[in-house]
Order: structure tokens, then C-alpha cells, then sequence
């Protein structure tokens, strides 16, 4: 399983995603031009003595992001609140990266165009979002169950 985040605005969210990938054993993919500098430093206090242990990859733009992704042969999976269908009723693959997009601003129209599937996390019409780190935490737990990578963690 692969996380990619679009132009992260918050270290701190960033820093626990990291956390995240590093304990569920998920490569996480950077797609720069970041909110902060990207650097261990800046995601030191939430990731904490995670960082050594998760696989990242800084992608320079979107365009080298999805050169990578499209040689990699791997199907992009948008989650966006302006998405119809949830990401419960998606079947997940092993050939699929899961794109967050920035936390003050989503991704651009290109980068909806650009997704193999948009998903979103049902919730109540009048709240706007979850925490990024959060919808992160809860789709990938899904993806993980549907793929088997949940089983291959010791327990």
C-alpha cells in the first residue's frame, strides 16, 4: 500500500502520518512544493523515532508524481470531499496510491482529472472535514483490511 499527500500544509499532520505509515508498513510519497520545509526536523515531534522506520519518497511537483506513478503502473485513488461515492464502497487494490490532498485547499481540478477513482468519507452534510491524519488513519485501515495487508502485521 502507498499514501501520497498533495502539498502538505502541517508538519505536525504530515508528522503523524508518517507515524501512521511507519507502524502499518506503508510507503508514503511527498508531492512537493510542501507548506514547510520538508525535512526530519520538521516532522520530528509528531513522528517522533518513527521516521527511520517508513519508506518515503519526495516527488518535486505533481507532474514527476505522476510520471513515477503512471512507470510504476499504479492506479490513482483521490479522496476529496467533492467525491460521490465512499471509499467503503471501493474495492482496493494492490496497484492503487492513496493521494490526500492539502489541508487548507484540497488539489486542483488537474489533479481530479488526473485520478483512476475519487473517494470521500461519508459524514454530516454541515461539518466541512475530518483531520488529514485521521482520514488517513481510517482509509488506509480499510484498504489494508481489503488487501490483506492488515494480516500480514504480527499481532
Amino acid at each position: 500500500m502507498r499514501i501520497a499527500l498533495y502539498e502538505p500544509d502541517i508538519p505536525q499532520n504530515t508528522g503523524t502520518i508518517l507515524r501512521t505509515c511507519a507502524c502499518l508498513g506503508v510507503e508514503a510519497h511527498i508531492i512537493e512544493p510542501a507548506g514547510f520545509p520538508v525535512t526530519d526536523r520538521a516532522f520530528r515531534r509528531a513522528g517522533l523515532d518513527y521516521l527511520d522506520k517508513v519508506a518515503i519518497t519526495r516527488h518535486a511537483s505533481f507532474g514527476a508524481f505522476d510520471v513515477w506513478r503512471r512507470d510504476e503502473s499504479l492506479k490513482l485513488v483521490l479522496l476529496t470531499t467533492a467525491a460521490a461515492s465512499s471509499y467503503l464502497e471501493h474495492s482496493f487494490q494492490d496497484d492503487q496510491i492513496l493521494l490526500f490532498g492539502r489541508e487548507s485547499a484540497g488539489v486542483p481540478e488537474s489533479v481530479h482529472n488526473a485520478a483512476d477513482a475519487r473517494l470521500c468519507i461519508p459524514m454530516r452534510r454541515e461539518l466541512r472535514s475530518l483531520n488529514i491524519a485521521v482520514a488517513v488513519a481510517m482509509v488506509t485501515g480499510e484498504a489494508l483490511r481489503q488487501t490483506g495487508g492488515l494480516a500480514a502485521l504480527p499481532k
